[in-house]
Order: structure tokens, then sequence, then C-alpha cells
């Protein structure tokens, strides 16, 4: 039997397209699905780091 998704206080990750395109493990779409069924940005192209740090910050 089907359930639909279950609800969630959080918002959904926002990735950066541009980045994801070519991305062979997210396929383009930025984000992966965890063994949970939660969404989380893709490693490989997002650059996100384990405590939610981007790589891609701008050093000031």
């Amino acid at each position: 039997m089907a359930y639909g998704a279950h609800r969630s206080p959080l918002l959904p990750p926002r990735p950066d397209l541009g980045l994801a395109r070519d991305c062979e493990v997210c396929l383009g779409w930025g984000t992966v699905v965890t063994r949970d069924g939660d969404h989380e940005l893709c490693h490989m192209c997002q650059g996100v780091l384990a405590d939610d740090e981007s790589v891609f910050r701008s050093e000031s």
C-alpha cells in the first residue's frame, strides 16, 4: 500500500541548479534523498560540508 509524504516543519533545501547541471550523483537535481526519506543537498555538486557550512562561501 502506498502512503503519502509525511509533513515536515522544515522547508526542503534550495540547490543551485547551475552547479547541479552535470552532476552524476544527483542527476542534475541538486538534492539527494537519504535512506530516511529526507532531502539533502548533494554533497558532490553543492559543496556542502558535514556541519552545513558551504565550501563556496566568500572570504571577507
